[in-house]
């Protein structure tokens, strides 16, 4: 199990080749746009997401222009997305509610930013941890492999993995995780074929350090 410090100097060593993810790029955007972009981005890709939400919130910036919109034509706007109609019915129930319930302000807590349609637990530490700056782990598929590969955690799905990090990582250090895991995810740590020579953090790392070694034997036969 790595120390704290080992953790610490693994998120610092990401933080110089790192590569801002969707929620850094456009950390600019309300509270409401950024639950609905990350609740959009749930199995999805940035580069998919970006400029649909840039498009759509350049037109419909707040949560009223979405709860009398015809869901169809919101389907419209986001049918490259996966699960597109699902989620178009959810980003009006949560428009919806957020006017009703909690007077058009995004919650700052994780168990009422839950309640929303279409907001789950990994969405909802995303808000917390991007936006209101407070420590939370934000745990997706990127995060998961990522804590395996590297030995910090041994899990089986992100739920486990985020309580797990919980224990290990820096309380001043759990917002990093998110964006700097993702981003060297979606850079170098790829699910397939990962770019184990052009890691900066290999040697903090289990799957890497096995990886690069058995690269080394074959060469040799």
């Amino acid at each position: 199990m790595p120390s704290k410090q080992e953790i610490t100097t693994v998120l610092t060593l990401l933080k110089k080749d790192h590569k801002p993810t969707m929620l850094e790029q456009l950390s600019h955007y309300t509270a409401f746009q950024m639950v609905v972009m990350t609740a959009l981005s749930a199995r999805a890709k940035d580069a998919t997401v970006i400029p649909i939400v840039i498009d759509m919130f350049a037109k419909h910036p707040n949560p009223e222009d979405f709860v009398d919109m015809p869901v169809e034509k919101l389907e419209k706007m986001i049918y490259k997305i996966g699960f597109y109609r699902v989620k178009a019915r959810n980003v009006i129930a949560l428009s919806k509610m957020l006017l009703e319930k909690f007077d058009g302000v995004v919650p700052d807590t994780r168990e009422e930013l839950m309640e929303l349609p279409g907001v789950g637990r990994k969405t909802a530490n995303c808000i917390l941890a991007y936006k209101f700056k407070k420590p939370a782990i934000a745990v997706d598929i990127h995060v998961f492999r990522i804590a395996n590969r590297l030995g910090w955690v041994h899990t089986k799905n992100e739920k486990e993995t985020e309580f797990a990090l919980m224990e290990l990582v820096p309380k001043d250090q759990w917002i990093n995780v998110n964006n700097m895991l993702v981003g060297h995810g979606q850079s170098i740590c790829s699910p397939r074929k990962p770019s184990c020579g052009k890691c900066n953090v290999r040697e903090y790392c289990e799957f890497g350090k096995t990886s690069l070694n058995k690269k080394e034997r074959e060469k040799r036969k």
